[in-house]
């Protein structure tokens, strides 16, 4: 359980300016979050293994392999302003 001055400590090491009603709210909130942990930490979880995901994620991505790609002068043709066979853009430094 948390209260409304852990609550109001937390924010001014945060620099929050909270409103009467965001203290009050937010003071629900995290011991409810509290809570949940505390839930979470009984749990008897031994043999259980650690889990990084709680879906199992798959590659993908294809392969990194070469093909052909368009040619030159197609991609340059709807360029505004091709210069020496590649796209002019402007200097970052303009």
């Amino acid at each position: 359980m948390i209260d409304r001055a852990q609550v109001t400590h937390v924010a001014r090491l945060a620099r929050l300016e909270l409103s009467e009603t965001e203290i009050e709210s937010l003071t629900g909130e995290l011991s409810g979050i509290l809570d949940h942990v505390e839930r979470i930490a009984a749990l008897d979880l031994e043999g259980t293994p650690p889990t990084t995901h709680v879906v199992e994620l798959e590659n993908v991505l294809r392969p990194d392999e070469p093909r052909p790609s368009l040619p030159r002068d197609v991609a340059l043709a709807s360029a505004p302003e091709p210069r020496d066979g590649a796209f002019a853009v402007p200097s970052p430094q303009a």
